[in-house]
């Protein structure tokens, strides 16, 4: 049985540093407890850099190798909801959200009479008839759902 690395780990995670070599900050240079792969811990000593000895915004960004958009968003996210505000999180809708009830009726309609499905065609009708474009491949995930319940 392999152990996995940290950035391995990190990579899974969505919290590994792509900027790691940009990091400048001393502490993070010596082997140790400071990692510049470990996103989090990389905008979290950022943001206790600039607070804690006074650097301004800009200067604790470059010194960790991120940007001062990235700075503000990170301590915006920090103050909004602590450390777990710094961890990384998916991008984009976290559900089904085009598919309602009424899309999902008229896809039911329209499935072949032996029930077998085709995603385009039906993307295509519910686009025609109720102006939502919804891709294929979510038709046939939902319709999936539907069948395991």
């Amino acid at each position: 049985m392999t152990k996995e690395s940290k950035p391995d780990r990190l990579r899974q995670m969505g919290a590994l540093n792509p900027k790691a070599e940009g990091v400048r900050a001393p502490w993070f240079r010596e082997a140790g407890f400071f990692d510049p792969l470990d996103l989090v811990q990389v905008k979290y000593e950022m943001l206790r850099h600039a607070r804690e000895e006074g650097t301004n915004k800009a200067d604790a960004a470059a010194l960790f190798g991120l940007s001062r958009q990235t700075y503000y968003q990170a301590e915006a996210a920090f103050e909004r909801d602590g450390m777990s505000g710094l961890l990384p999180r998916t991008r984009g809708p976290k559900s089904a959200h085009k598919l309602t009830g009424e899309v999902m009726r008229l896809v039911e309609e329209h499935l072949d009479a032996n029930g077998q499905l085709q995603a385009r065609s039906l993307a295509d009708l519910v686009h025609a008839r109720l102006g939502i474009s919804v891709h294929p491949r979510s038709i046939e995930r939902a319709v999936a759902r539907k069948k395991k319940r």
